[in-house]
């Protein structure tokens, strides 16, 4: 089954049709986002997470909200969760912040994650579709202390760093193991620049409706149809 690719300006459409024509809110795809990424995290660690330690990376956005959903689904799995959110809570968006809130009741609590060399997995949920540039700052030392440990990297929607319009890796970029991207795959997670930086490409339902697509100009097939992620390319 040919799987359609969208441009960043398409993903941020498709974004702004399903809160304000289609009523899908964003607090609902987050959910979706976030479960599917915790259950491909379980998927990589062999089908259970007991006793599993997970680093999860959070930046202040999107991104990260999905992130913190999915640390809460891997909590409620038996996985042990250090939590690093790269932000402040005045610097969180207000959906990200309501997903911080839940984590902190839940006793997960943002961490300095010093010993990132004693983790099964870590999550990458820093930066998403929306970089342009190079990553900056507090983010930027994250990713090179990523890029440093020998463990698996799943990175949500995009590596953290990579542009996903040219594929073209900022400096510095994530090199994750397996990517589980949202909706559609973008383009830029798909050239050959961007293939040692994405690794495994898997795609993951959000409940976008066809359509949706349709008013994009977008056939959209039921690529869904058997489970709510698929894989896409081998890294």
């Amino acid at each position: 089954m040919q799987i359609p690719f969208i441009s960043t300006e398409q993903m941020i459409e498709v974004d702004r049709l399903m809160i304000e024509e289609f009523g899908i809110q964003l607090i609902q795809m987050m959910e979706n986002a976030g479960r599917n990424l915790a259950d491909l995290a379980r998927q990589m660690l062999g089908g259970d997470v007991r006793q599993k330690r997970i680093a999860v990376l959070c930046g202040a956005g999107n991104n990260g909200g999905g992130g913190m959903v999915a640390a809460r689904h891997l909590h409620n799995w038996g996985a042990e969760i250090t939590l690093k959110v790269l932000a402040t809570h005045d610097q969180l968006k207000n959906i990200p912040a309501h997903q911080c809130h839940i984590l902190e009741v839940m006793g997960i609590i943002d961490r300095d994650t010093s010993d990132l060399e004693t983790v099964d997995l870590v999550i990458d949920a820093m930066i998403g579709y929306g970089l342009t540039g190079d990553p900056r700052g507090t983010v930027a030392d994250w990713i090179k202390r990523v890029n440093d440990i020998a463990c698996p990297v799943l990175a949500l929607d995009t590596p953290s760093g990579l542009n996903t319009t040219t594929g073209i890796p900022g400096d510095p970029c994530v090199r994750a193991t397996v990517t589980i991207t949202l909706a559609l795959p973008k383009t830029g997670l798909v050239t050959p620049e961007a293939s040692a930086y994405v690794g495994d490409l898997y795609l993951a339902d959000i409940s976008v409706p066809p359509q949706l697509y349709a008013r994009l100009g977008i056939e959209m097939p039921p690529v869904f149809m058997r489970e709510t992620i698929v894989k896409v390319q081998e890294g």
